[in-house]
């Protein structure tokens, strides 16, 4: 395994114009002037997309970094500027490192960033990346549709998968829901969703 690097740092971009964010499903916690939640909704492309809390997608934080993949670890909201944040961790490919690939390193192995990346939502909004042409790594995953979860007891088994492994217990209903509403892939929706996919259901494969 490699080792981890540390890259801290803190983004804090001012937009000029607003996006069209909202919080999906109810809240999830309350600490002080914070509110917790489990998912919002944003615009990726002219499409409505919704990410929650454990799910993987691909982003790049400027024009000149590369493309990395981004988990979903904390979504707030502060109650008195009514600031909303989010919290990701970010998993690079080895070349993509200060240390660079070396003979240790898997075919599909990528690297955690050992500090976890706080910035406003509509920053990490920005950074979603939809062209995926560069990413060669990984496998391909069969795409799911959530209307499909119904057959054979798929729905409540990965619903308990991801209340008890990706989420701690905290209840995802109303969220699939509105996910389903949109015709949401679940699992995947495209290429580089599916090899984010894999690394969320097979973490084995990412060094930390």
């Amino acid at each position: 395994m490699a080792t981890l690097f540390t890259w801290c740092f803190f983004f804090s971009l001012s937009l000029s114009l607003p996006l069209l964010l909202q919080w999906v499903g109810s809240p999830c916690g309350l600490h002080g002037p914070y509110i917790f939640y489990k998912a919002f909704q944003f615009h990726l492309e002219g499409k409505p997309r919704i990410l929650s809390l454990g799910d993987f997608f691909f982003v790049r934080c400027t024009p000149k970094d590369p493309i990395c993949i981004a988990e979903l670890q904390l979504l707030w909201e502060e109650r008195t500027s009514r600031q909303l944040l989010s919290s990701s961790k970010l998993y690079f490919l080895p070349e993509d490192t200060p240390q660079g690939r070396n003979s240790d390193h898997g075919e599909d192995e990528v690297i955690a960033v050992s500090e976890k990346v706080i910035v406003k939502l509509e920053d990490l909004v920005k950074w979603a990346h939809s062209d995926f042409s560069k990413w060669r790594c990984g496998l391909r995953a069969t795409p799911v549709k959530t209307e499909a979860f119904g057959r054979n007891g798929q729905k409540e088994a990965l619903l308990r998968y991801r209340q008890s492994t990706l989420n701690s217990g905290l209840n995802f209903k109303d969220v699939l829901k509105e996910k389903a509403d949109l015709e949401h892939d679940h699992i995947t929706s495209d290429p580089g969703e599916a090899y984010c996919s894999i690394i969320s259901m097979n973490p084995l494969g990412v060094a930390s």
